[in-house]
This record gives structure tokens, sequence and C-alpha cells, in this order.
């Protein structure tokens, strides 16, 4: 009988630390790689960083020059994104947590939100390519701004559901007999209640925007020079990283890893807001 006993204790052990070793193996794998693709863009595009780079237009082949043009296209298309993405999914996440729980219309909406969500992002652009571009007759800001807006909506639409869905229903349940209106309930209690996860929600999606390449090409596609003209084809970090990676040109492979190394930063501090945030996501 003990004999017995000490042998379950023994294969049982040993599966616990034969699973513990691999799961740390496992994340220090993920981990080395990581800090490798940090430290190679921090080494290369540190040497990049200067004054320049923020005063100063992409440059002609063989030129100095910096990317202001494109942080300032970038800026303008995320920004335009998340004008039209955050309030869409915000209200669909409202509709899902609030009116339609436990209906087969929220399934469907959350089964489509999800493919969506999963969706490759070069579709995305291909498919704004050819229902804003080509009826446009040319690339353009916009066009960049709504396929990056469709890449942000089912992130803050499934960020919204779960974290109202995490308010406590005797919340609800108090102001609506207070006297309340259900409009007012929501306003007044369930998003101050998942505030902090709803913006951290739009952090995430703003950080999953802000490197997508592919759907620029199909959309924004790029401009040498400084403009704020939405209607045109615009400058963007991501594709002037793709074009001057693959040049052939020293100048514009060091602002390639600069505009690289900026885009890494900027990626990680909003991760960092968020999960700063994320810790107070919790309903009171």
């Amino acid at each position: 009988m003990n004999t017995a006993r000490n042998a379950r204790y023994l294969r049982r052990r040993f599966w616990n630390i034969f699973n513990l070793g691999m799961a740390m193996a496992t994340t220090l794998f993920g981990l080395f790689w990581l800090v490798w693709i940090l430290w190679t863009t921090l080494s290369y595009g540190a040497g990049a960083l200067n004054l320049e780079l923020f005063t100063g237009d992409t440059p002609a082949p063989g030129s100095i020059g910096g990317l202001r043009n494109a942080f300032v296209g970038s800026l303008l298309m995320i920004g335009v994104a998340v004008m039209i993405g955050t309030p869409v999914g915000i209200l669909a996440g409202t509709y899902l947590a609030e009116f339609a729980q436990g209906s087969r219309l929220a399934a469907v909406i959350r089964f489509f939100n999800d493919i969506l969500l999963s969706a490759p992002s070069i579709v995305i652009g291909l498919f704004i390519y050819a229902v804003v571009v080509v009826p446009m007759g040319s690339f353009s800001g916009l066009a960049g701004a709504l396929s990056l807006a469709i890449l942000l909506l089912p992130v803050v639409l499934r960020t919204t559901d779960e974290m109202l869905g995490m308010v406590p229903g005797t919340m609800r349940e108090a102001a609506l007999a207070l006297g309340a209106p259900h409009w007012k309930m929501i306003v007044q209690v369930s998003y101050r209640a998942a505030r902090s996860g709803i913006l951290t929600g739009v952090l995430l999606a703003v950080a999953r925007i802000s490197g997508e390449t592919a759907p620029l090409l199909f959309t924004a596609l790029s401009n040498q020079f400084f403009s704020t003209n939405l209607d045109k084809p615009i400058a963007n970090v991501p594709v002037v990283i793709f074009q001057f990676a693959m040049s052939p040109y020293p100048e514009w492979q060091h602002l390639a890893w600069a505009g690289a190394l900026i885009a890494a930063m900027a990626v990680l501090v909003l991760s960092l807001v968020s999960r700063f945030l994320i810790k107070d996501r919790s309903p009171r």
C-alpha cells in the first residue's frame, strides 16, 4: 500500500517538475528572441537618433534627412482612426454588454468580431483599396486611416464588452432602483466602473495599428514630402521603414533603423501604460 502510494507521489512529482521546467524553458526561449530583437533595434537605431530625425523630411537617395513627414503622417492617420473606430467600438461593446445579453444576435456579433480581430491586416488593406482607393482614383491618407480604424474596431469592441460584463449586476440594479434611466445608469455607473479597462483596450488597439505596414501599402502609400492633406498619399513611418530598409543607400537604412526604434519605443510605452491601467480595471 505504501509502495503504491509512494510510486504515485514520485510520478506526480516527476511530471510536476517536468512541466514546470518546460514552462520555464519556453518562457526563456521567447524572452531570448524578444531581447535579441530589442537589442538589435536599439544598437542599430540609437546611432541614427539626432535632431534632424525630427526636423527634416525624408531625403533623396544619398542625402541626409529625417522622418518628420512620416511621424506627422502616422500621427494624423492614427488620430483619425481612433476618432472613427473608438466610438463605434465602445457603442457596439455597450450594446452587447448592456442590451443584448444572452441573445443570438450578440453571439453572432461576437463571432464575426472575433473573425475580424484575427483577420490578416493585408486583407483589410485590400478591401479598403477596392472600396475607397479605386473609386477615388488615388491613394490617400483617409483610406489609410479607414483601414487602421477597421483594425482598431474589434479590439475596442471586445475590450468594452468584457469590461462592462465585469461590472457587478448589483450596481446596475441599485442605480435603476433609485429611478435612474437606463442610459444614465450606463453612463454614470457602468462606464465609470469600467473606464480603466476600456481605456486600456483603446491603448492596446493603438499599439496594434501603429506598426501596421501592409494595409498602408494599399491605401496611404507614402509621400517623400511633408503633407497633412488626407486626400492625397501621405508619408507614414511603417511604409518608410519598409522602403528605406530595402534600399541600397546607407543613409536610408540608418533612418529605417531609427524609425523602427522610435516605433518600438512608442509601442512599449503604450503597453506599459496599458499594464498600469489594467491593474485598476476591476470595478469598485
